[in-house]
């Protein structure tokens, strides 16, 4: 296995665990922002022992600290946004974001997408509009918004390790540490503790932030920004089925998303088959 295909694979498990979301974040009775810092301050605590144990230490410069800025918009937008639209608008407007990264790519790195990227998108969006067809009017304008604003600073994440001096996990670190700081506040105003609350919330801080930002931080270091955006496509199809599937009732899921599904997942295995073919070529 090369490093790019370990990179592809780490990306694809990143989205595994963010597919968590939904799920976790309707099972909780608070506000987004307190749900947010919540969940980011477990996951400082999960990426501290990993670099602990990894030997990894943070560095901070001021792209990183952009990362950082947009890791933490990142967080905080999805999370208001999952209350206040369903969790499959959420998840559809956020995953603009591989158009996103073609745009801020060509304008600011001056780096034009191959005819097989933009192929890839296409299709792959036109899977995850085809699988959101049936509920996005069914959402909240302000969360759709603030949905959307997310897939733009989680394109520039995705951007991170193209940025020069670039450091995705260090950004992913300070971004969870502002995210944490800016949300425990929330924490305070709320009065239910419960199990499922808490059990809830452990999965998201462990899981869904903590595992999932340190599988993207690696991935991001040997795989093209397009690429691991497009893996991450995946996301938008997993979560609202698990939604579907332990909260029933929320998110209805109909024969033109089960298609969507499909293209989504056709479009990403196939991209990554031609593209690795490709490279075989070259290399050969």
């Amino acid at each position: 296995m090369t490093k790019q295909q370990k990179g592809t694979l780490l990306v694809f498990l990143a989205s595994i665990f963010y597919s968590l979301g939904g799920i976790c974040m309707k099972g909780i009775p608070w506000s987004g922002m307190a749900v947010n810092g919540g969940r980011t301050a477990i996951a400082v605590a999960v990426m501290a022992i990993y670099m602990l144990l990894t030997h990894q230490k943070l560095r901070f410069n001021r792209w990183i600290f952009l990362g950082a800025v947009m890791v933490s918009c990142t967080n905080i937008l999805f999370a208001v946004a999952n209350k206040m639209t369903t969790a499959a608008n959420a998840i559809v407007l956020q995953y603009t974001a591989p158009i996103f990264v073609i745009v801020l790519t060509a304008v600011f790195m001056r780096k034009r997408p191959g005819g097989l990227d933009l192929a890839a998108c296409a299709v792959v969006f036109s899977g995850v509009i085809c699988f959101f067809v049936e509920s996005l009017s069914g959402g909240g304008l302000t969360g759709d918004i603030l949905a959307l604003i997310s897939g733009v600073s989680y394109a520039v994440v995705f951007m991170l390790n193209d940025l020069p001096g670039g450091d995705p996990l260090s950004s992913a670190f300070f971004g969870h540490v502002m995210s944490a700081v800016i949300g425990i506040p929330f924490i305070f105003r709320e009065t239910d503790f419960g199990t499922t609350c808490m059990v809830s919330m452990l999965v998201l801080g462990v899981f869904q932030v903590g595992f999932a930002f340190i599988c993207l931080g690696e991935g991001l270091k040997t795989t093209p920004a397009v690429t691991a955006s497009l893996v991450s496509g995946l996301e938008p199809v997993l979560n609202p089925i698990l939604v579907a599937v332990f909260r029933p009732g929320v998110d209805e899921i109909g024969l033109v998303s089960l298609v969507g599904a499909v293209i989504v997942v056709g479009g990403v295995i196939g991209y990554n088959v031609l593209l690795a073919k490709r490279e075989q070529k070259i290399a050969a």
